[in-house]
């Protein structure tokens, strides 16, 4: 059951960091909630077999921030990445066009 609320809290970060940090026309809306659902799950997982208990605090405190420092390091780099291959394509693109 608390793997389901890692998860939620990894998607609700995710969306945070998609709204709240720039480049988000570069990607789908979708990418980076399942990033942090994803590293939510990972980190709540190995934090578990590493022998945290559910049921204290920091297996959340370092759940939580970790995906929080996930997903922005995900979503600055998608968009900075994507950002720079877009304009090295339009680049390529009218590098023969004729000017009118």
């Amino acid at each position: 059951m608390e793997l389901l609320f890692v998860a939620l809290g990894g998607a609700i970060l995710g969306l945070g960091a998609r709204y709240f940090l720039p480049h988000r026309h570069t990607h789908g809306s979708v990418l980076v909630p399942a990033i942090g659902v994803m590293a939510a799950s990972v980190l709540w997982v190995a934090l578990t077999w590493a022998g945290l208990k559910w049921n204290g605090g920091w297996i959340w405190w370092i759940t939580l921030v970790g995906t929080a420092v996930i997903v922005t390091v995900a979503d600055l780099v998608i968009g900075r990445v994507r950002t720079s291959s877009d304009d090295k394509l339009f680049a390529n693109l009218t590098k023969g066009a004729v000017a009118r």
